[in-house]
């Protein structure tokens, strides 16, 4: 079989299944993410419950009078997001290779899918905080352990089909945050109480995720997905068998062994140290990118407070369109424009210094209205300013990492491209875990 006698992908249906497995990769975690609001709102104790001391000494300390669980909620759900994705997309590398394809996909999406609906059944059920803070962060962990092996294998079947057909698994997941701002900003429209539109909330992830099961159920039945998996099965055998014609024709008659031939195969050596030292600067700048951005959004950027709403509708939807919603429209943006622009190039210091040059981005939201606050005063105090600034710290994000991400195979020879890509993947985990420990003390010191 030859691409040449491949079948057309009909309807793009091929296509559009990868664009919603890619959906469902990332919206898991958005949909946690943009419902800060409600869990927040969750972890509140009633006066009752608080002590007269407890609350003079938190009015003392700045005015903060939110329970220790809400204080800490957002830094410590990024925390138990992004640990988990660091060691699972390790783990990942080993477990592909002694589980199933199928199994670790569609495995992973039926755990996720049942996260969610305990998730939505929990909105109606009465909780004290701890106990829901902790069952909260147990779920996000289990969601980005197995989302983490949902991508990783998700990419990796990718791998097998046409090289166009990573580009879907990239738009859904640039599309998966802005479809869970857009989400939330429907619930929250609808006039419905806060708990009644989480719980509408939760039940469309639900049905996104089920879409996605199903989805990946019907794959199979594509011709299209048929002759790349057939090809990819057939061509190591295709090649033994070739050697050993080849040998035959030498005139030695004898047939040897597969195993021996794989064996005498010369193969080109892959180091992992060697390709690193050709891309440490675009390894070191996608972790700093990322570094920077988790470190700062959601952790700092949830807590700004609308100086214009005056206790208006702007005053509801503020976060959730100028933060949630914008951020993932520009991120996508970005993503975007490396298709049609890559400045600048791969081998171009512009590069390191611009990725460098984000990190104005952390003071410049630690000064905007972030409420409640101890040490810094508030420079940026109107709404616009906070729009500008997330104007350019989304785009940037989504442009810097995609360049960054397409550089980083590219700089090594074709054999020792995947393994570049692995650790182009591991030090995007690594961004993301250390941006989750650096956002406790970005809040800290405001």
């Amino acid at each position: 079989m030859t691409a040449i006698n491949a079948p057309q992908d009909k309807y793009k249906a091929v296509w559009i299944i990868f664009f919603i497995l890619g959906l469902g990769t990332l919206l898991p975690w958005n949909f946690f993410m943009t419902a800060t609001m409600y869990f927040t709102s969750r972890l509140k104790e009633s006066p009752a419950d608080l002590s007269p001391n407890q609350t003079i000494n938190k009015t003392m300390e700045g005015g903060d009078t939110r329970t220790v669980l809400e204080a800490k909620f957002n830094s410590l759900m990024t925390l138990c997001a992004m640990v988990p994705l660091l060691i699972f997309t390790c783990l990942n590398s080993f477990l592909h290779q002694r589980i199933p394809q199928k199994l670790r996909i569609s495995g992973s999406l039926g755990v996720i899918l049942v996260v969610f609906l305990l998730t939505a059944v929990l909105v109606k059920v009465d909780m004290a905080p701890l106990p829901f803070f902790t069952l909260t962060m147990i779920k996000i962990i289990c969601i980005n352990s197995f989302g983490a092996i949902l991508q990783g294998s998700l990419f990796g079947l990718a791998g097998i089909l046409p090289a166009s057909y990573t580009t879907p698994i990239m738009s859904g997941q640039g599309l998966a945050g802005a479809f869970a701002a857009f989400s939330m900003i429907c619930a929250l429209a609808s006039g419905s109480a806060l708990q009644d539109s989480a719980f509408g909330y939760f039940i469309t992830a639900c049905v996104v995720i089920l879409l996605a099961i199903l989805s990946y159920l019907a794959l199979p039945r594509m011709e299209f997905f048929q002759y790349y998996m057939e090809s990819n099965v057939s061509r190591p055998a295709a090649d033994a068998e070739n050697k050993m014609d080849l040998l035959n024709k030498d005139g030695s008659g004898e047939k040897r062994p597969v195993v021996s031939l794989m064996e005498d195969e010369s193969k080109p050596t892959v180091s992992v140290f060697n390709i690193f030292k050709q891309i440490w600067v675009i390894a070191l700048s996608v972790c700093f990118i990322f570094t920077v951005t988790i470190g700062t959004f959601p952790a700092v950027t949830v807590e700004v407070k609308s100086m214009v709403a005056n206790g208006g509708a702007w005053e509801t939807y503020f976060i959730p369109v100028s933060c949630f919603l914008l951020f993932n429209l520009m991120d996508w943006a970005g993503r975007s424009l490396t298709a049609v622009c890559m400045w600048p190039g791969k081998d171009s210091m512009w590069l390191p210094v611009l990725v460098g040059m984000r990190i104005i981005f952390v003071p410049l939201f630690m000064l905007c209205n972030v409420q409640p606050r101890r040490y810094l005063p508030v420079l940026f105090a109107h709404d616009a300013w906070y729009i500008i600034f997330m104007i350019f710290f989304s785009f940037s994000n989504g442009y810097l990492a995609s360049l960054c991400m397409c550089f980083g195979p590219k700089k090594v020879s074709q054999h020792e491209a995947e393994t570049a890509g692995a650790i182009m993947a591991f030090f995007l985990s690594l961004g993301l875990a250390l941006g989750a420990a650096a956002s406790f003390a970005t809040t800290a010191m405001i």
